[in-house]
């Protein structure tokens, strides 16, 4: 079974995508992240995708999309990753858990290259980070990892 893990964040061209890729490329076929935005931007940040490729990370990726129309669809787990989207996220059917994760926007971060460069990895360590805890819980844990 496929669990499916929606992250949630105000433009959907950051942190929300940055989580999705590494969920997705660490999840290995066993879990299926999707990512959305209360408010989406006109497009992902290049920045992201700068990062995203600087630590090997595939990112097939999709333009900032609202989570308005995803409520119906089945997720097992919702995850915010900014404060905004925790307190604009819509109610979703099926009783999912929810977790939030309150990650800097880095990009809020002003400055020049380096010091955005900078932002966007301290989120992207932090996100990876976080999903790798996720993915050391028992319930997502690949069969072979489990200790008897």
């Amino acid at each position: 079974m496929t669990l499916r893990v929606l992250f949630l964040c105000t433009g959907n061209s950051a942190r929300s995508q940055m989580a999705e890729a590494i969920l997705n490329a660490k999840g290995r076929g066993r879990i299926e992240a999707a990512s959305a935005g209360s408010q989406p931007a006109a497009q992902v940040n290049p920045y992201t995708i700068t990062t995203l490729r600087e630590f090997n990370i595939p990112w097939s990726g999709h333009e900032p999309r609202s989570v308005a129309g995803l409520e119906p669809e089945h997720w097992d787990y919702v995850i915010t990753v900014c404060d905004r989207a925790r307190d604009a996220c819509p109610v979703f059917p099926g009783k999912p858990a929810f977790a939030h994760w309150s990650i800097p926007d880095p990009a809020a971060v002003a400055g020049d290259d380096a010091a955005r460069r900078a932002a966007f990895r301290n989120a992207f360590l932090d996100l990876r980070h976080r999903i790798d805890l996720l993915l050391a819980l028992p319930a997502l844990a690949p069969r072979s990892a489990i200790v008897k």
